[in-house]
């Protein structure tokens, strides 16, 4: 990391999970330690991919967009340039600013589009929304980012062209086997041998490769024009979806403030509503703090934690995009430790209810 541009924060993100056996599990692992930066993914490959960039003198963005792009490839079931994403930054000068790239809506969607069919909300192809990974991966990195964006994508792009199955990545094909297997494109990628393949078997994704090589000389404007937006809305439209180059092109990523929030003596920093987790972060925390740091332990506090995160699903669906809805007053709700409070004296340590109770 380059010495007074980024640093790590010391409390972005807290998560209070203690159990009997945790103490045993953590002599188990194995202890990293650096005096500079450490980059922890889901996928071993990647991680290395992020730290290799730290290693060259890159930003802690640097290292992040170069690890996100590794994951699209390796997982790409939980991770993708087809996707959205949220980027929190904290600076060394304390200030901190987020980029909502999530996916937004086709300007041709309507709000009854879907007939009350809820599937079609989340399946098929009238669910895909314009992807703002890239665009948003490449603001972040022309704010914050030392290293050229060529040198950040590569990495992925390369593995794209031949990489082994991870045993998440096979959990999830076989979740969605047919799927994959009645699909040609997915098939040829996840299914060339006509099943679906196995943990340490190659897998070969060329359009992926050529796509990722496309935006690392171009940047965004090979994603979202040219030949890839072509191909990308002719997908879409050849599977029922509504998506146009139009849309794409006129995609923007969305600067905002973090929220903020000091809890148990941390500065909690978090994604701000479209996303729905940062002030459900806030919420739980919140609630778990009214019991302080004995209450928290052990198996009562995984009960706790359980019965708080039921409230958090229930607080949320009051939240909404900013852009179109006013959350403003639900947001503070989530922030406010007396409104925690009330929350928590609906919480029994010898009894729980069911989420719709």
């Amino acid at each position: 990391m380059a010495p007074g541009r980024l640093r790590w924060s010391a409390a972005a993100l807290v998560l209070l999970f203690l159990a009997a056996g945790a103490a045993a599990e953590a002599a188990r692992r194995e202890v990293v330690t650096s005096p500079r930066g450490a980059v922890a993914a889901d996928d071993e490959r990647c991680s290395k991919i992020g730290r290799d960039a730290l290693r060259c003198g890159g930003t802690a963005v640097d290292a992040a967009v170069a690890t996100s792009l590794c994951l699209g490839v390796v997982s790409p079931a939980s991770s993708g340039i087809g996707g959205g994403a949220f980027m929190l930054v904290r600076l060394a000068d304390g200030t901190a600013v987020v980029y909502d790239s999530r996916e937004t809506a086709p300007l041709a969607a309507t709000k009854d589009m879907y007939g009350g069919n809820d599937t079609l909300k989340a399946r098929g192809a009238l669910s895909i929304g314009v992807p703002g990974e890239i665009a948003g991966l490449y603001e972040a990195w022309k704010r914050h980012g030392k290293l050229p964006w060529k040198e950040l994508v590569m990495p992925a792009a390369k593995l794209a062209w031949a990489f082994t199955v991870s045993p998440y990545l096979h959990m999830q094909m076989k979740a969605t086997e047919a799927g994959i297997l009645g699909n040609a494109g997915m098939r040829a990628v996840y299914a060339s041998n006509g099943a679906i393949l196995k943990v340490g078997d190659v897998c070969r994704n060329g359009k992926l490769a050529w796509t990722l090589e496309a935006v690392a000389e171009r940047g965004p404007a090979a994603f979202y024009s040219g030949p890839v937006a072509d191909l990308l809305v002719k997908d879409v439209k050849e599977a029922g979806g509504i998506m146009t180059k139009e849309d794409l092109e006129h995609y923007q990523v969305k600067v905002r403030r973090p929220l903020s929030q000091n809890v148990m003596g941390l500065t909690v920093l978090s994604m701000p509503p479209p996303s729905a987790g940062g002030a459900g972060l806030m919420l739980v925390l919140n609630i778990l703090a009214q019991y302080g740091v004995s209450g928290i332990s052990g198996s009562l506090g995984i009960h706790r934690l359980v019965e708080s995160l039921k409230h958090y699903m229930a607080v949320k669906m009051n939240l909404g995009d900013p852009d179109f809805v006013d959350v403003g007053a639900v947001v503070s709700d989530m922030l406010s430790p007396k409104f925690a409070a009330e929350l928590k004296r609906t919480i029994y340590d010898n009894m729980t209810f069911s989420p719709q109770q």
